[in-house]
């Protein structure tokens, strides 16, 4: 019985495809998995924020519609005094809480 070419050694063409799919796990690895991971963190980022933006704008139609009609009698600037009053307090607690830029880091 003549054997063929050795069976121990690899192919030619087995050794150059597994050097090519290195190759591409590498690349996977190290430049196309952040670039995914930065494309999902901004895309989720933005539906997160669109959501709550649709929140707090139903959120604060809802109040201004009820404070108008059950609380203050159809007067609507009594509420939107309210609206104006809250909002400032929520920018002077955030304005409180900033630092300067020397000292964020």
């Amino acid at each position: 019985m003549s054997e063929g070419p050795d069976q121990h050694e690899p192919d030619v063409v087995d050794t150059l495809f597994a050097y090519v799919d290195r190759f591409m796990d590498t690349v996977h690895d190290r430049v196309l998995r952040p670039i995914m991971l930065a494309g999902r963190f901004v895309a989720y980022g933005l539906i997160l924020l669109v959501l709550a933006l649709v929140i707090v704008t139903a959120l604060v139609i809802g109040f201004v519609r009820f404070s108008t009609v059950y609380l203050f009698a159809h007067h609507v600037w009594i509420t939107y005094l309210v609206v104006a009053a809250l909002s400032i307090g929520a920018g002077l607690v955030i304005w409180r809480k900033r630092r300067p830029v020397s000292l964020r880091k």
